[in-house]
C-alpha cells in the first residue's frame, strides 16, 4: 500500500533540497517561479499536488530537468524479509555432495546482486574446492569446524571466524573436522555478470 501523498511529500522534499542547494529562500524561489510563498510552502510540505506548469517553472529557476524533481520518489529502497526457517532452498553446485543452500534474501533492483545464504554441511558432506565465479564472497562460520580452501591457501575456520575473498580463485570446503557445519555466505557481484 502506498502511503497517502507519498509522491507529494517526496516531490516537496526534493524541491526544498534543491532550493537550499541554490541558497534561495522560499520567497526568492516563489517570486522567480511566479507563484506565491504560500503555494511553495505547501508544495515543499507535500500538502498539494502542483500542476506540471508550476513544477516546470520551479525546475527552470533551479536549473534542473523536471524529472529531477521526482528523483527521490523513484529511488525506492529495496528490502527483502525472510522469516526464520523460510529461506528458499537452492540447487547449486555442491548440493549433490551434502551442501544445503538456503537463500535468505535478494536484491530486487540495482546494479549489484547480493545473495545471502545459510549453508549447511550435512554429516558425511564431501569436500568441494572447485567453486569459481564472479564477484566477492564473505563467509562467517556459525557452527562446526571447516578447512576452507581459497586458491593455494587453506584456512581452518571455527564458529565466529570469517573470510572475505575474490570468487574467481577456486574455493570451497576441503575438510569437515566436526562432521556437520554451518555458515553464512554472502556473495556480491555486478548484475551484468549474472
Amino acid at each position: 500500500m502506498v502511503p497517502e501523498r507519498s509522491l507529494e511529500r517526496a516531490l516537496g522534499n526534493q524541491v526544498r533540497v534543491l532550493r537550499r542547494q541554490h541558497d534561495l529562500s522560499v520567497a526568492d524561489l516563489a517570486a522567480a517561479a511566479g507563484i506565491s510563498n504560500g503555494m511553495l510552502s505547501k508544495i515543499e510540505n507535500g500538502g498539494i499536488s502542483p500542476s506540471l506548469s508550476t513544477l516546470q517553472s520551479i525546475a527552470a529557476v533551479l536549473q534542473v530537468p523536471l524529472s529531477s524533481l521526482f528523483a527521490s520518489f523513484e529511488e525506492r529502497q529495496d528490502c527483502s524479509y525472510v522469516a526464520a526457517g523460510q529461506g528458499l532452498k537452492i540447487e547449486r553446485r555442491g548440493t549433490k555432495v551434502g551442501h544445503v543452500y538456503e537463500l535468505l534474501g535478494h536484491a530486487l533492483r540495482g546494479d549489484l546482486v547480493v545473495e545471502p545464504y545459510r549453508i549447511t554441511f550435512t554429516q558425511g558432506a564431501a569436500p568441494h574446492t572447485s567453486f569459481s565465479h564472479g564477484g566477492v564472497e564473505f563467509i562467517h562460520v556459525l557452527k562446526g569446524e571447516v578447512d576452507y580452501r581459497h586458491g593455494t591457501e587453506v584456512y581452518t575456520l571455527r564458529p565466529g571466524d570469517s573470510l572475505l575473498f575474490d570468487c574467481a580463485a577456486p574455493h570451497g570446503p576441503e575438510n569437515f573436522a566436526s562432521g556437520e557445519a554451518e555458515f553464512l555466505s554472502i556473495i556480491a557481484y555486478p548484475r551484468d555478470e549474472g
